[in-house]
């Protein structure tokens, strides 16, 4: 999947550097770099995806499931970047009277890149199976689509301009639209740095995963007859770690009664579309509960 958006990204970069260079319009090449830049995020991505399926070694004795999150992290990053430095560029732009760009140039690229994107974008709805990795591959084609769109509307609204002897203000369309497209892409690569923070920061799960898991703690607590437990979990990329504590009577249980509880829970667990680490405990010492 993830080289299925590397060769698309590679295609359509290099279309809009090589458009936008000829046209001599800057929007276009900053949709160009933005591409070709994601082609490096996705090499990141396919090495994350692959480390993190890797069975746990000696030194590594947990996996390395946190290197999705952080690939997620980084790919956030670098599109804020890019769009930080298309920004300085615009504003140095229109500081300096606009550019002299085609507006049929924008208005054909944009239609073109705009049904190219949502092209990918729904291969690899097709071809992923919602991992974070493809998510973040469908953020970043999404957000190239409205790029595009915000092109193609830019040069329809600049040719309206030429035609009605507006010529200077048509010359100001080029690095307007490159701003207009920072404004509406921005909040995409917040979200990736937001998201793949919060995994590694080890916060809960979503709330659809919560439910899951305490529908599948409180079936075990009833098949057993046990007290309401304490519930934690944090989900890193693909893992899915569990913390399940019951407080019990002095007496009641011993380890052979306590096994049947971790085989019923943890078989259970397993169903569960994650690689998923439980811990599941009976103590009567209410001390020992973290």
């Amino acid at each position: 999947m993830l080289l299925w958006s590397l060769s698309a990204s590679a295609v359509l970069g290099s279309m809009g550097l090589i458009w936008g260079l000829l046209a001599g319009a800057d929007v276009i090449v900053f949709d160009g770099v933005y591409t070709l830049a994601s082609i490096a995020l996705s090499a990141g991505s396919l090495l994350a995806s692959r480390a993190a399926s890797a069975e746990p070694t000696r030194q590594f004795p947990y996996g390395l499931s946190a290197a999705v999150p952080l690939a997620v992290v980084v790919q956030g990053a670098a599109l804020a970047a890019t769009l930080l430095y298309a920004l300085i560029g615009a504003v140095q732009t229109l500081i300096g009277g606009g550019s002299d760009t085609t507006q049929v140039a924008l208005l054909a690229y944009g239609a073109v890149s705009g049904l190219l994107c949502c092209l990918v974008v729904w291969l690899l709805g097709r071809l992923g199976v919602g991992t974070d990795l493809t998510v973040a591959e469908v953020v970043g084609w999404r957000a190239g689509a409205v790029l595009s769109l915000v092109v193609a509307v830019g040069g329809g609204a600049g040719l309206v301009m030429e035609r009605a002897g507006l010529d200077a203000a048509a010359d100001y369309v080029d690095p307007v639209l490159v701003l207009v497209a920072v404004a509406v892409v921005s909040p995409m690569p917040a979200r990736l740095v937001r998201d793949g923070m919060f995994e590694l920061l080890e916060g809960t799960p979503e709330p659809e995963v919560l439910t899951d898991l305490h529908g599948i703690v409180d079936d075990v607590r009833q098949e057993f007859g046990l007290p309401a437990p304490t519930v934690r979990a944090t989900k890193l990329g693909r893992r899915l770690y569990v913390d399940v504590v019951f407080v019990v009577p002095h007496g009641d249980w011993d380890v052979d009664a306590e096994d049947e509880v971790r085989r019923s829970a943890v078989g259970r667990l397993r169903r569960m579309p994650f690689d998923v680490w439980a811990n599941v405990e009976l103590t009567a010492d209410v001390e020992l509960v973290p």
